[in-house]
C-alpha cells in the first residue's frame, strides 16, 4: 500500500469518527450550551460591515451556483476523457445533497434563534451549504491532484480554505449551530476520500 494511499485511509477514518462523535453530541442534545457560546462570541466579535462579504461567501455554497459549477466541471472532464474523475465529482455532490436531504428529515434540529436572520429551509442539522462544498471541493482537489500531482497542495489549500469560509459564513449569518458546520464539514469531505479509495481499488 502506497504513502498516499494510507494517508487517505487514515483521513478517511478521522473523518468518519470526527462525523459520528459530532452527531450524537448533537442528537444526544449534549451541544447546545457550547453551541449557544460559541455563536454568541462570533456575533459579538465579527464586524457587521462583514455581513455582505459572508453572504457572497454563502452564495457560492448554494444550489444555484454548485450544481451548474459541478455539472460544468463533470461535462469539461468527459471531454478531456478523465472518466474516473468524472464520476468521482458528480458522485461526490450528488451523494452530498442525498445526506443533506435525509439527515436533515431524520434529525429535524431547530435553528438558532438567537438573532433576526433570513429563513432557510429544512432543520439546522448538518449545514447543507458547508456539506456540499466540502464533498465538491474535496472531489475537485483529488480530481486536481491526479491529473496533476504538483498541483495537490495549492488545490487542497484552496478546498480548505473555501470550505472554512463557507462554514464560517453560515455561523456569522446565524443560520446554522457550530456542530451543524463542523459535521457537514467532516461528512462532506468524507464522501469524495472513501469514493476515491473505492473508485481506485475498483479499477486499480
Amino acid at each position: 500500500m502506497t504513502e498516499k494511499r494510507r494517508l487517505t485511509l487514515l483521513s478517511v477514518l478521522v473523518l468518519a469518527v470526527s462525523a459520528i462523535k459530532v452527531s450524537e453530541e448533537v442528537i444526544g442534545g449534549e451541544s447546545g450550551p457550547i453551541d449557544r457560546a460559541i455563536l454568541l462570541f462570533i456575533h459579538k466579535h465579527v464586524p457587521g460591515a462583514l455581513t455582505g462579504f459572508f453572504e457572497a461567501v454563502t452564495l457560492t455554497g448554494s444550489s444555484k451556483v454548485l450544481f451548474p459549477l459541478a455539472t460544468a466541471a463533470t461535462i469539461a472532464l468527459l471531454f478531456a476523457r478523465r472518466r474516473l474523475e468524472a464520476l468521482l465529482l458528480a458522485a461526490s455532490v450528488i451523494g452530498g445533497a442525498a445526506v443533506v436531504y435525509v439527515v436533515k428529515a431524520l434529525v429535524g434540529r431547530a435553528r438558532p434563534a438567537l438573532w433576526e436572520t433570513e429563513a432557510y429551509w429544512g432543520s439546522s442539522f448538518p449545514s447543507g451549504h458547508t456539506l456540499v462544498v466540502a464533498a465538491f471541493a474535496t472531489a475537485a482537489a483529488l480530481c486536481a491532484s491526479r491529473i496533476r500531482p504538483a498541483a495537490r497542495k495549492l488545490a487542497l489549500s484552496i478546498a480548505i480554505l473555501w470550505i472554512s469560509l463557507v462554514a464560517f459564513s453560515r455561523l456569522v449569518l446565524g443560520v446554522h449551530w457550530p456542530t451543524d458546520v463542523l459535521a457537514a464539514a467532516c461528512i462532506g469531505a468524507f464522501l469524495p476520500l472513501a469514493m476515491s479509495v473505492g473508485l481506485e481499488l475498483r479499477y486499480a
